[in-house]
């Protein structure tokens, strides 16, 4: 059986605004942030999109989101969806980021010499993470997962196809992925920007 998986960011937060570097670190959303969810709220409002299976990564920006976009529904957190840990780089402004060492497409093991995670570390997180959330979720065909942007490209990173598009991973932009329950593999279907 396919399911659909509904892989989404959360809002603006005041790290975002300020240009900071947070992953293991957490900031609050701002107005709009809170405002981006709510878009997010009325869109699967408009296109009927139920959810049997709710899941937020544990920080507060992702669980702040999540009760905005799915009100009064009972959700599950779940460390695994965390943001990539930058280690020492935590807080620091976006400009220290490092550049991309030539043919990589993210910043490979670079966080590891200053305590943080490797981009296959967090994919496998991710995906071991998604995989059982997808697997107990039985009958249910939709699932709904808030997490970060960093997180959500190297998941993206390790199961993208040739033909894949790539998406632009802005606040609250959505991912739909089809886990397939015999393969278990994830296929890309598309990316949803509602804001």
């Amino acid at each position: 059986m396919a399911k659909r998986l509904y892989l989404m960011r959360h809002g603006q937060t005041l790290f975002n605004q300020l240009n900071r570097i947070q992953g293991a670190c957490d900031s609050p959303l701002t107005d709009l942030g809170r405002e981006q969810a709510e878009k997010v709220y009325e869109y699967f409002q408009e296109e009927n999109i139920d959810f049997q299976a709710v899941y937020s990564s544990t920080q507060e920006r992702a669980c702040d989101t999540t009760e905005i976009v799915v009100p009064q529904t009972n959700y599950i957190r779940k460390k695994g969806l965390k943001e990539w840990n930058f280690g020492l780089y935590e807080g620091a402004s976006e400009y220290l980021n490092p550049p991309h060492k030539e043919g990589e497409e993210s910043y490979g093991d670079y966080f590891l010499d200053y305590d943080g995670e490797s981009v296959d570390q967090v994919a496998e997180r991710m995906t071991d993470t998604l995989s059982e959330v997808m697997e107990a979720a039985g009958q249910a065909d939709k699932v709904l997962c808030v997490s970060h942007g960093g997180a959500m490209y190297a998941f993206y990173l390790k199961w993208r196809k040739a033909n894949d598009q790539r998406p632009h991973f802005s606040n609250c932009c959505i991912l739909e992925y089809c886990f397939d329950d015999e393969s278990k593999d994830f296929s890309l279907v598309k990316s949803i920007n509602v804001v």
